[in-house]
């Protein structure tokens, strides 16, 4: 993950680039972590970081499908997800971190190949939803990915908040950890606690 997003050219290059940016912010954010600690309450939310990416995981797809089914919708989610939103954002560390980043990356790869290749100016039509605007009756592609991008922006700063609270890790540290930036007076890369 670089620091800043390449420079773009056009329209589709940004969405790209910015949603690859917030994905990968997952990715880094779980660098050197154990299972059980993906899995730490660390502020006074209930949020982990393995709960997290569940739910980013599951908040792309879900978009991801409303975007690919344009100008349709897509088939109805199974009720029983639905009735079990917060089983959205519950990690079992049993289970790890490592099958959780592998259906994250699936998803991401889905995500991106889609905002490469949909029509940006295709409807959308608006899920029935008690937040949704009942006033309009679709959003385009381009609406959904902007709206991806929020998403995960909002989630990948709770995550930055949660991993600090973990460890003391901040972002810009473990990105210097896993790229080999070199230590300056002023940002030294992570290193695990000895």
């Amino acid at each position: 993950m670089a620091a800043q997003v390449a420079p773009v050219s056009n329209e589709t290059e940004a969405l790209i680039g910015y949603i690859a940016q917030q994905q990968d912010a997952f990715r880094v954010v779980v660098h050197g972590l154990t299972d059980a600690q993906a899995g730490e309450v660390s502020t006074v939310s209930a949020l982990t970081l393995g709960g997290l990416i569940k739910h980013v995981t599951e908040t792309q797809e879900h978009w991801l499908e409303l975007a690919l089914a344009a100008p349709s919708r897509p088939a109805p989610a199974d009720p029983a997800a639905v009735a079990d939103y917060g089983d959205g954002f519950r990690y079992d560390p049993e289970a790890g971190l490592e099958p959780l980043l592998a259906r994250f990356d699936q998803v991401c790869a889905r995500v991106l190949d889609a905002v490469a290749t949909a029509d940006l100016a295709a409807p959308v039509p608006v899920p029935d939803a008690p937040w949704n605007p009942k006033d309009i009756d679709a959003w385009s592609v381009r609406w959904v990915w902007f709206h991806l991008i929020e998403e995960l922006a909002r989630h990948a700063g709770h995550a930055d908040i949660i991993r600090e609270g973990v460890d003391g890790a901040t972002l810009y540290e473990l990105v210097a950890a896993i790229e080999g930036w070199p230590e300056t007076d002023w940002l030294k890369p992570w290193k695990p606690a000895v």
